[in-house]
């Protein structure tokens, strides 16, 4: 049964909020951002009532002997459609994570398996990257170091665009993939891993830094070798005391890399925020898709099959060139379902 208290609550806010940005008062970006957020559950919530008052319509003219037959007709579908639009308006009405609509920090790192490992870490890099072209994202990289072989062996990106942390988030964790390595001459199956960490961005409101309880060291870049070398002192690492957390940026302005470097370490302490605050709201954390736990083995790739497992949901796709193009949707539906379910079954339990 969904809450028609609530529903006329949700109703009237999103009026208020019309008609305050119509008049030009209050803070105009916060309140924008509501009414976006709200928007979509208010269409649910005008379509579900226009749907009631249909019935209602048609309930009436059943005490038409003329119009009974065609009203018993409509009411039937009517009520065949009236379960739908209430889990639709179900899922509107689920808490938002209010860092959904955020830019998000996407950090990947080669695991176990040396060279291969490197390797995978940059095949999930351009993964990622052609599923933010495919939806009109953006993708900057921030950091990033690679080996000999081309592999990578850190790389920190920033991605913006419409809800690009709320369809990127699930994909923190340890990706494994399996297959022979372009190196190996016997042909024999490796399995290797890299971690992917997937941050909201922070925004200077949600962190204050106090200046003395960082420590900021200028040092020579290093590269692989050739025009990859930066001759000046220009890489900048900065040391969080109080967390023991270190970021360093590497690229060619110093001052640049300072500007970098702070958002990446706000970033992370943020998401050390959410994740305290998260885990004092959530006893079942470890049970739920999305934790962000990255020591969590999340998926496996494998290559010979041409195979992609994700272990949370137990789901298997058999269109890993797919995915590896960037094809990513039906994995991130699948995941976001999961956990809408795992939410409605939380709120009505």
């Amino acid at each position: 049964m969904v809450p028609m208290d609530r529903l006329n609550e949700i109703a009237q806010r999103f009026e208020y909020i019309e008609a305050r940005m119509s008049e030009g008062g209050g803070d105009i970006a916060k309140l924008g951002r509501e009414y976006s957020e709200l928007r979509p559950v208010v269409a649910e919530i005008r379509a579900y009532r226009q749907l009631l008052e249909d019935i209602e319509g048609a309930r009436a003219l059943l005490e038409d002997s003329e119009m009974a037959e065609m009203a018993a007709e409509e009411l039937q579908a009517l009520d065949t459609r009236r379960p739908e639009m209430e889990e639709r308006l179900r899922l509107a009405l689920l808490p938002r994570d209010e860092a959904d609509q955020r830019p998000a920090i996407i950090e990947i790192r080669p695991g176990t398996g040396g060279e291969e490992a490197a390797l995978f870490a940059g095949d999930l890099l351009r993964m990622y990257q052609r599923y933010a072209e495919a939806r009109g994202w953006t993708v900057d990289i921030v950091a990033l170091a690679e080996t000999e072989l081309g592999g990578i062996k850190e790389v920190i990106a920033t991605v913006r665009g419409e809800g690009v942390f709320a369809r990127l988030k699930y994909e923190s964790g340890v990706h494994r993939v399996q297959r022979v390595p372009e190196t190996e001459s016997g042909g024999r199956i490796h399995t290797s891993a890299a971690t992917v960490a997937v941050l909201p961005e922070a925004e200077d409101v949600d962190i204050h830094i106090d200046a003395g309880d960082l420590r900021i060291d200028t040092m020579r870049a290093s590269g692989a070798g050739g025009q990859h070398v930066n001759t000046t002192d220009s890489a900048v690492r900065i040391t969080h005391i109080p967390t023991g957390l270190v970021v360093t940026s590497s690229e060619k302005s110093q001052h640049r890399n300072r500007e970098i470097a702070m958002q990446v370490l706000k970033t992370r302490l943020y998401d050390a925020e959410r994740q305290k605050a998260h885990d004092a709201r959530s006893a079942t954390r470890a049970a739920q898709v999305g934790t962000g736990d990255r020591s969590e083995r999340i998926r496996t790739y494998n290559f010979p099959q041409g195979r992609l497992t994700d272990h949370r949901i137990n789901l298997t796709l058999y269109k890993l060139d797919q995915v590896m193009q960037g094809d990513l949707d039906e994995v991130i539906d699948a995941l976001t379902a999961d956990a809408q379910a795992a939410m409605l079954a939380e709120m009505e339990g």
